[in-house]
């Protein structure tokens, strides 16, 4: 089997920092937080009253109908409206006279990591006020299964081909953009719609992941997700979609596509240690970055740029600091790090495709975008995360590290194209 080169062909993103790619990636670079006071539903009886939400959504800008939009819930809406601007980013066409790709040969890789949570909060309510279960919703289950976002893409973009739904917590939308990589090299697909959406920042979800001491509870929305920061004190619930069309470097040439940057490696790996905590040692995130780094052809030579998963938490920074000195020694001090989690929050299954969009824009610019409020660095993180303001650096690789509950471990490679 001949191994094909990968290549992203287009990109879009749902996000607390901009419903655009350019809007997106000019925030990042500005250091404009996303996070904020909830305003939608009332806090006073939670733990925690921030969050990193969407702002200024409109469904019918991305191919939704009012029919549609009123049966399905934010997680789909918000993955549906990435995938169209990818689509039309990359100028990918299945159906009518512009057709440029067999149906057969475009798939979808979109997960979340918990799915239609808002509506099974709405549901379940019903069900607790009349057990009967008579004003239960009928298009309940088939609009909160999480795999139901691929499902909806792949309608609205003719996609007949593979169609995945991987679900890895935090990792999620990084394992489906590794797992696209990999069956476009080997030849199942020609292109891909890949990536990850997420709406959890709802009461239920504030409550949750707050009682399992994972939030910050800072009251100051704009100094609260403070990666690698010694006052750090948990991450900042983010919503959003972000999407990637992976392709073929043979079929993209065919048709004349742009080509933001190639696709060169991918690692997977297991902590095996516990539901949430990271291994503490570092030793099995280090070696998914180490097998993503090779494959990547990692050389001394490499002007490195890393997106760290960043999460804010004691326990991610301080690991994830070990990881990237047990995966490039003394080097791991030249690289240029950065967490956009400082301002997006955490989009958690969305969160490693908005990752990854920011890494290919960042090699395609030579920037570094920055890690917003590092006024205080964990003296355990001691390595160059980028603080407070973007820099400019000659960039020849870039990877972007998740690390999901349940120590589900990805790291994504690429190199700007040549």
């Amino acid at each position: 089997m001949t191994e094909q080169r990968v290549v992203v062909t287009g990109m879009g993103i749902i996000s607390p920092v901009g419903n655009d790619i350019p809007t997106f990636w000019q925030n990042l670079k500005a250091g404009v937080c996303g996070i904020d006071t909830i305003t939608e539903f009332d806090t006073s009886a939670l733990p925690v009253h921030i969050a990193a939400k969407i702002k200024g959504f409109d469904p019918l800008q991305y191919g939704m109908d009012k029919a549609f939009v009123r049966k399905q819930a934010l997680f789909t809406q918000y993955g549906v409206a990435a995938a169209h601007q990818a689509m039309q980013d990359a100028g990918l066409h299945s159906e009518g006279e512009d057709a440029n790709i067999d149906p057969f040969r475009l798939g979808v890789y979109v997960g979340s990591g918990i799915g239609g949570f808002d509506i099974q909060y709405r549901e379940t309510q019903k069900m607790i006020e009349d057990p009967s279960g008579q004003w239960i919703s009928p298009l309940f289950i088939p609009s909160m299964i999480s795999n139901i976002a691929a499902g909806h893409i792949a309608i609205k973009n003719n996609a007949k081909g593979v169609c995945i739904n991987v679900v890895t917590a935090c990792a999620t939308s990084s394992h489906n953009i590794g797992e696209a990589y990999r069956a476009i090299r080997y030849g199942y697909a020609d292109a891909i719609i890949s990536g990850g959406c997420e709406y959890a920042s709802i009461p239920l979800g504030i409550a949750g992941f707050a009682n399992a001491k994972a939030l910050s509870r800072s009251e100051d929305p704009k100094y609260a997700s403070l990666p690698f920061n010694l006052n750090r004190g948990g991450f900042v619930m983010g919503d959003g979609g972000a999407i990637l069309i992976l392709e073929s470097l043979e079929h993209a040439r065919a048709r004349g596509a742009g080509i933001y940057a190639e696709v060169v490696g991918y690692g997977n790996t297991c902590d095996a240690y516990h539901s949430t905590a990271p291994r503490p040692d570092g030793t099995t995130q280090s070696q998914a970055m180490k097998l993503a780094l090779a494959e990547a052809g990692y050389s001394d030579d490499d002007v490195l740029y890393i997106n760290a998963h960043g999460t804010g938490t004691h326990l991610n920074d301080a690991s994830e600091t070990q990881a990237y000195k047990l995966a490039l020694g003394d080097a791991a001090y030249k690289a240029h790090i950065t967490s956009i989690k400082s301002m997006t929050g955490h989009l958690l299954g969305a969160a490693g495709a908005a990752e990854a969009i920011a890494t290919v824009l960042s090699l395609r610019e030579g920037t570094v975008t920055p890690t917003i409020n590092l006024d205080a660095p964990d003296p355990e993180c001691d390595l160059d995360y980028t603080p407070n303001k973007a820099v400019q650096a000659p960039l020849t690789l870039g990877i972007s590290d998740s690390l999901g509950f349940g120590g589900h471990n990805a790291c994504l490679a690429f190199r700007p194209f040549n």
